[in-house]
């Protein structure tokens, strides 16, 4: 007996030192998992009838099919929408304005997931809505926080979401057709500053919160030329960019996978460690 015991009690002493171990580790093992100790911010507005898009694009519809109990006693609901690839919270991939550019489908996943900064020009632009941003904006930006990093995703914080789905403070202009496109009043990014990104800062994509890199006065949309021509795509009508930090976000901007799209609906979100 006491030879079947004494192999017993060892077992039971490793097996209990065992799961000791195991104990003490797990809280280090869950403090170092990704996306712990923050939260997430959903920086995408709503696809709805009320959504903006531009004056020559068609608006968001959503048709429903079916949103009732069958025969056979289940409820269902399915619905189909339509829409222009650019409006609401979307992605201008590279095609866009530039014969040779990447397809939505193309890029990789790699170059809309990554670490954000902010540059929040939202003082100018309430004083201004034609406003631009500028080299000086970067290297203000720069002074204060260091080198905007290598692929870092650039976000663009003009706080004119505010206005988001009132159309006559967003764009400027309440009317559709070809002949609004001239009343556009809304920030975007100069020409200077995006070659002045192509050339000193390679960054993975950029992206603003109000409803093109371009400013709304715009009419050869040199930005768009420039940053798409480089395959760096643009994130447009993005919202809550005022709840980011200027550094330390870690943005995920997956839009819908189209063959072919030259842009398509974003779902973007970052995350947002906690502060220490």
């Amino acid at each position: 007996m006491k030879a079947i015991l004494f192999p017993l009690l060892l077992l039971a002493v490793v097996v209990f030192s065992w799961l000791l171990d195991a104990a003490k580790a797990a809280p280090q093992a869950t403090s170092s998992a990704p996306f712990v100790g923050g939260s997430w911010i959903d920086l995408t507005h709503e696809f709805s009838a009320d959504s903006l898009y531009w004056p020559t694009a068609q608006r968001f519809q959503l048709e429903v099919e079916s949103r009732a109990f069958t025969d056979r006693g289940y409820f269902y609901a399915a619905n189909r929408y339509r829409a222009s690839e650019h409006g609401g919270t979307h992605i201008d991939a590279p095609i866009h304005f530039a014969e040779k550019g990447q397809t939505v489908d193309q890029l990789p996943i790699e170059q809309l997931i990554g670490t954000a900064v902010v540059i929040d020009v939202s003082a100018k632009a309430s004083q201004n809505a034609d406003y631009q941003v500028t080299v000086a904006d970067f290297e203000a930006w720069e002074k204060q926080h260091g080198l905007i990093p290598q692929g870092a995703i650039v976000l663009l914080r003009t706080d004119f979401s505010r206005f988001w789905p009132e159309a006559k403070s967003y764009l400027g202009t309440d009317q559709r057709s070809a002949e609004a496109v001239p009343k556009l009043h809304f920030p975007g990014l100069h020409p200077d500053a995006a070659r002045w990104l192509i050339a000193n800062r390679p960054i993975k994509a950029i992206g603003l919160d109000t409803a093109s890199i371009d400013y709304g006065q715009s009419s050869l949309f040199e930005s768009h030329q420039i940053l798409l021509g480089q395959n760096i795509p643009a994130f447009e009508n993005v919202t809550a960019l005022d709840q980011l930090p200027t550094t330390g976000a870690f943005v995920l901007a997956l839009p819908m996978k189209i063959k072919n799209g030259s842009g398509g609906p974003l779902r973007i979100v970052a995350w947002v460690p906690n502060k220490r």
